[in-house]
């Protein structure tokens, strides 16, 4: 190369050295990229996109691809740099080592850590455009590729290793998935997210964390005067309701309040009558996840049923609109006089009734009380205590303090909670 001019060799130089970096950012650009926008723009009809999708079907023989290409123009730039340093230092002892000192440097900086940062801050949209170049490349060079695959493949199967075929890299366990999910908190409305935060945790719900408990659920006693049904019927804002003698221990049925008064209650309607209207009960076992009871709601139909316990005995009462809120919100009309927001006032404090569930309080109003036993803060209570308390006593729970304000029969009414101290 004596008769090629310096300037000819430095240009040949820079060639390489743009052509090695652009391998190198390529191997960055597809292994950075995400795959589930690469997807998405693929589905799209994005060309490059899907040339990127399948290159990264087989990322053996694209890394194959990237290091072949660019240990051959590095080795190429070492060879071009000798050649320089005997034309500008001549046949000296500092020739070699000035040249291995200034290709390490070029390379650095011009082959390999400036275009890794540029093709990692821009992976998305660099990868399916290097698609383009990387996908005629790979169908040039597959018979070398291949070829050196074989002593690849030899080498991992010695070490007991495996060798993946890219496809099962980009599957996600549910809680990696839930925590995309909240990252991604910032690209969703607040609304959507939180639906989106709830559908994750259906599957660790069971029905008696959602359910209505029995001493809430609204029944028509037909041991009652029968004047008092009637007005009860007229009156009542539910759809449904259950209908025993004296207790939910001698259930009936479930009577469709809504269609029974859609043509108003005839002047001969009786009890007779009402029997006839009842729907046979749906029963649910406790511990039923919620979202296997979702399931379970729309295969047979039904949009209410009883949570039983291994006893048979009724712990509460489960509708499809309960579930639908848990992940969705409230968004069914609350009797008059209740609400069902919880806020913080002034004072660091919140009156809470003690049936509420337990993480309704904790998500309304950030807290931790503990879920693995009782679902209400009424059963926190009186799990704590072992006793019926009297209206006035406080107790802490968690680091979090209640004070008791009204007690009736064998229950807790109200709670004040007090917000507890960061720090």
């Amino acid at each position: 190369m004596a008769d090629i001019p310096l300037s000819a060799l430095l240009g040949a130089l820079f060639v390489l050295l743009l052509l090695s970096g652009i391998f190198s950012g390529s191997e960055t650009a597809m292994m950075a990229a995400n795959r589930f926008r690469l997807r998405h723009a693929a589905q799209a009809g994005d060309r490059g996109a899907k040339m990127a999708i399948a290159l990264l079907g087989k990322t053996d023989k694209l890394l194959g691809l990237i290091l072949l290409g660019n240990t051959l123009l590095n080795a190429a730039a070492a060879t071009m740099t000798g050649y320089i340093a005997l034309a500008l230092f001549g046949q000296t002892k500092w020739a070699l080592e000035i040249g291995t000192l200034c290709i390490t440097f070029a390379l650095l900086v011009v082959a390999e850590i400036s275009p890794k940062v540029i093709c990692a801050a821009h992976a998305d949209r660099l990868a399916p455009l290097l698609s383009y170049v990387l996908t005629p490349l790979l169908r040039l060079a597959y018979p070398i590729i291949w070829f050196v695959n074989l002593f690849v493949t030899a080498l991992l199967k010695s070490l007991r290793l495996s060798p993946g075929n890219g496809h099962g890299e980009n599957k996600l366990t549910q809680e990696e998935l839930r925590s995309l999910v909240l990252e991604s908190s910032h690209l969703i409305p607040q609304k959507h997210h939180a639906i989106l935060s709830r559908l994750f945790e259906l599957n660790n719900i069971t029905v008696e964390d959602v359910m209505t408990p029995r001493g809430n659920i609204e029944i028509i006693d037909l041991d009652l005067p029968w004047d008092e049904v009637k007005t009860q019927l007229a009156t009542s804002h539910h759809s449904r309701l259950p209908v025993c003698r004296n207790s939910l221990d001698q259930l009936l049925g479930i009577l469709p309040v809504r269609r029974l008064l859609a043509n108003w209650l005839p002047q001969d309607f009786d009890e007779s009558a009402l029997l006839g209207q009842l729907n046979t009960p749906y029963y649910i076992p406790s511990g039923t996840q919620v979202f296997t009871q979702l399931a379970f709601f729309q295969e047979n139909r039904q949009r209410i049923g009883f949570v039983v316990d291994e006893y048979g005995e009724i712990l509460g009462l489960l509708t499809l609109e309960d579930i639908i809120e848990e992940f969705v919100g409230d968004f069914t009309t609350s009797l008059p006089g209740l609400t069902q927001d919880l806020n913080w006032q002034s004072d660091g404090s919140a009156i809470v009734e003690g049936s509420r569930q337990l993480r309704d309080i904790n998500r309304m109003l950030e807290l931790n009380l503990p879920l693995e036993g009782p679902k209400t803060l009424n059963g926190l209570i009186l799990e704590h205590f072992q006793d019926i308390p009297e209206a006035g006593i406080s107790l802490r729970l968690s680091g979090i303090t209640l004070e008791i304000l009204q007690t009736r029969n064998r229950s807790v009414v109200t709670v004040k909670v007090f917000r507890p101290k960061s720090g």
